[in-house]
């Protein structure tokens, strides 16, 4: 065998590296590479081409059962996992501290239990009494979930293969746990890798669904190696702020259902309330028209969910800099669509403060987007206010065109379930859909010269 040689391994995206530096080459964070020093490094003359035992090949159309999802009692979580949990599953959740995420587990192990399913909660942050008091609080003292506040995976385990199989294992937090055959505090790579990969695998042996739950780096990714989100079968991402009422439950990778599926919470006195219709949530207070106020119909996975895109201009009277602040998108695709408005359409942003709003602090990552925000930012430079009733979607190119985008008729179908009327968009999405009247956008100056008057 070879000497074990000294490696480390970057916290933030899992590059390794031969040396110790200050950043990380890959992905630019500071001071995320920790030494990762594996116990046995094998010689090139090792050779596993024998000694091992012959596996078994099946076809692709062998006959098997589909695994029989089990409710949450929360639907809006159940949305989220595409159906229910899983047996067998390993699910990840990472989101900021104090958003929610042990309430949300605690609330959804709390109907499983009642339902009548096994259930183990473990916390490794919080002692069993700081658990109760929670659950006194959430009105769920009574349910016979099975508590317990440790952090060794070695006592986990092992209590575990004592007792029947529980239907839910919950995990709070992975990055607390330890093992006693791996070299290094809880939270390092080695034992995050280590520890998850146990208690997946006895997850996995047992038809257990095992939730995870994970830390958040400053910039909201899941902390530990990356390699952990490829382990798992769902990385869950529980956001939100914590300002506002609402939470969002995103779905982010998932073996089981559609990726990018959201469930809508609202926190409430008695813990998280699920929020049936979220466009309500995010249109409220819309009673007169105001200029710089958009609506758009944005697709959460198969969801539909109409938010509010608010715009400010502010004219500069002396040569200051202006200043382009967005809250709630992409800060690049802004100062590209003031550039098309620009180059294409004759406005003159230039000595103007730019500042844009996605309303209730929900985030937008769809890029029809740009039609919306697009009509946001006209409205408010020629302080026309646009129609109450009318939804705006579209993608934008650099060229000024409207290009068609996904799910046209599910967006119209759901703005015309809320009392939009009217809505505009690229011209391949016009269709005759109930109860609304569809107006095909061909050119961004065809959108100026109607919110404008040029037409």
């Amino acid at each position: 065998m070879a000497k074990p040689k000294r490696r480390y391994v970057c916290e933030s995206c899992g590059s390794v590296s031969t040396r110790w530096q200050g950043q990380c080459a890959d992905c630019g964070e500071w001071n995320t590479l920790v030494e990762d020093t594996p116990k046995t490094v094998f010689s090139a003359k090792h050779d596993l081409s024998t000694g091992g035992r012959s596996i078994r090949f099946e076809p692709l159309d062998a006959p098997g059962e589909m695994p029989v999802r089990r409710t949450s009692g929360l639907a809006e979580f159940d949305r989220a996992l595409g159906g229910g949990l899983v047996p067998g599953s390993a699910i990840l959740m990472g989101g900021d501290p104090g958003i929610g995420k042990s309430t949300l587990l605690l609330q959804a192990s709390a109907h499983i239990a009642r339902a009548g399913g096994e259930v183990v909660y473990i916390s490794g942050e919080e002692a069993a009494g700081q658990i109760r008091l929670r659950a006194d609080r959430l009105g769920l003292s009574g349910a016979p979930v099975r508590m317990a506040s440790t952090t060794s995976v070695r006592d986990i385990l092992t209590t575990l293969g004592e007792m029947d199989a529980p239907a839910l294992l919950v995990i709070d937090s992975i990055q607390t746990m330890h093992s006693d055959q791996i070299e290094g505090a809880p939270g390092t790579v080695s034992q995050v890798r280590g520890c998850a990969f146990e208690l997946i695998r006895y997850a996995k042996e047992n038809g257990v669904t095992l939730i995870l739950v994970g830390h958040v780096t400053k910039d909201g990714s899941i902390a530990g190696p990356r390699v952990l989100e490829h382990m798992v079968d769902v990385v869950m991402s529980f956001e939100g702020e914590r300002s506002h009422q609402y939470r969002i439950l995103r779905s982010l990778k998932n073996r089981f259902g559609p990726v990018d599926e959201i469930g809508v919470f609202a926190m409430e006195g008695a813990g998280l309330a699920e929020v049936g219709n979220p466009s309500l949530l995010f249109l409220s207070g819309r009673d007169e028209p105001l200029a710089g106020s958009a609506v758009f119909p944005a697709m959460e996975g198969t969801r539909p969910v109409l938010v509010e895109i608010q715009a400010l201009i502010v004219r500069l009277q002396s040569g200051a800099t202006p200043r382009r602040a967005v809250v709630g998108w992409d800060s690049g695709r802004l100062a590209m669509l003031l550039a098309v408005l620009e180059a294409r359409c004759g406005l003159n942003f230039s000595n103007a403060e730019v500042y844009l709003n996605v309303a209730g602090g929900y985030r937008l990552a769809d890029p029809a987007a740009d039609l919306a925000v697009a009509a946001a930012l006209v409205s408010a430079l020629g302080d026309k206010p646009l129609a109450n009733d009318a939804v705006w979607f579209g993608e934008v190119s650099l060229a000024g065109e409207i290009r068609p985008v996904a799910h046209s008729p599910i967006r119209q179908r759901e703005s015309a379930k809320l009392g939009f009327a009217r809505g505009f968009g690229p011209v391949s999405g016009a269709g005759a859909e109930a109860g609304m009247t569809f107006s095909g956008l061909a050119m961004l100056p065809n959108l100026v010269d109607r919110i404008l008057g040029h037409e």
